[in-house]
């Protein structure tokens, strides 16, 4: 049997790859554009969604990530090679976190916070359970973004739309 640290890191190696194949699919030009005013820009969800590993990391080493101590600001990228560099680096950091742990950590307590408030308190497994669970909500909500914008759609679990025509063509 393995380990629960050799299973995400499986889940990680797995769904980076399919992260991997929609940030390609991200088009220059339209970072600024978004389906709605409430909705994120589709630069800072494609920099959000590659960035998602960090929580991992935090989940891993550090007993709570504190948005009052460190806010977010994410980083900017001109084109895909510079938005798969900010990815892999993420990527490459939570593996590193993975490999240097233990199953035995993973019961400790883990907080995502900005000062007095509280968003999530939970077990470490449960955190890096959540941002696995972040990295498929916002990958879907990319590839929304994408199809709105005709753009072709990897499928993460299957053949999507785009890759099934091809397939008949």
């Amino acid at each position: 049997m393995i380990t629960f640290i050799e299973a995400f890191k499986r889940e990680l190696e797995d769904e980076a790859k399919e992260t991997r194949r929609m940030l390609k699919q991200v088009p220059i030009g339209k970072y600024d554009w978004q389906p709605h005013p409430k909705s994120m820009k589709m630069g800072i969800l494609a920099i959000h969604l590659a960035e998602i590993p960090d929580m991992i990391t935090k989940a891993i080493v550090s007993d709570k990530w504190d948005f009052a101590e460190e806010e977010w600001n994410p980083k900017t990228f001109e084109n895909q090679k510079e938005l798969l560099a900010v990815f892999d680096s993420s990527y490459n950091k939570a593996i590193e976190a993975l490999n240097s742990s233990s199953d035995s950590t993973l019961q400790d307590n883990w907080k995502l916070c900005a000062g007095d408030i509280t968003y999530l308190e939970m077990e470490r497994w449960e955190a890096v359970r959540h941002a696995f669970g972040q990295n498929a909500h916002h990958r879907a909500q990319l590839q929304v973004y994408l199809r709105l914008q005709d753009i072709p759609v990897p499928g993460p679990y299957g053949p999507s739309a785009d890759e099934t025509e091809k397939l008949v063509d």
